[in-house]
């Protein structure tokens, strides 16, 4: 039993597989979202997270089953013009500062000295011009990014979107189901899945006492 909805839970499932899975599970798995409720808007969303977290190429994939079905493309919004950016600078650090609260700064200062241009990226094109968006909630994204992240064995940027999801209202058996469904799907090696439940062993909130 999960305490993710239906819908939700196809979500997550749909997300993990851009990582690497072929076109026809990927459209299984889009199928699944589209038959459990999922809104065919998340769904499109999920296309521009994986440009952030799988890269163009996988995005694309992922794109290319979706338009066989759901063959209408949605409105761009407000992401197609670069002339935007003024808002999109201003969503994208209102989303990571939900996202990271008091690490916050700290992240950005740390980015900046990896890159200096990776700082300004991540929050103007990242969180503003795409995690920024209205078509899927924060807290769903948030999950959908745990669910790649597990599946790429990207341990410190997972632990940030464990805390972040939490931060941004999923509760702890959310995250909980999440690792649940990938575990239960076969899509996540054993090994992947054995330190992502160790990260979230040590982050966890404790079940309030009865």
């Amino acid at each position: 039993m999960t305490a993710l909805d239906p819908a939700t839970t196809a979500l997550v499932l749909a997300a993990a597989a851009m990582n690497d899975a072929d076109e026809a599970v990927i459209e299984r798995r889009l199928q699944g979202a589209l038959e459990a409720g999922a809104d065919p808007a998340w769904l499109d969303e999920l296309v521009l997270l994986g440009v952030l977290v799988v890269g163009f190429p996988r995005a694309l994939v992922f794109a290319a089953a979706l338009r066989r079905l759901v063959p209408r493309p949605p409105e761009a919004g407000d992401g197609a013009d670069y002339e935007h950016w003024r808002t999109w600078a201003r969503r994208g650090a209102e989303s990571c500062h939900a996202i990271y609260r008091a690490n916050y700064t700290k992240l950005r200062e740390n980015v900046a000295r990896l890159h200096p241009v990776l700082d300004p990226w991540i929050v103007v094109d990242g969180y503003g011009r795409i995690l920024g968006r209205p078509g899927l909630d924060v807290r769903r994204r948030e999950l959908c990014n745990i669910a790649i992240l597990v599946a790429q064995g990207v341990p410190r940027q997972l632990h940030s979107h464990l805390r972040g999801a939490l931060n941004v209202g999923a509760s702890p058996a959310e995250v909980d189901g999440v690792l649940d469904t990938l575990e239960s799907s076969g899509m996540v090696s054993a090994s992947r899945m054995s330190e992502a439940r160790s990260q979230w062993s040590q982050l966890r909130p404790p079940a309030p006492s009865a």
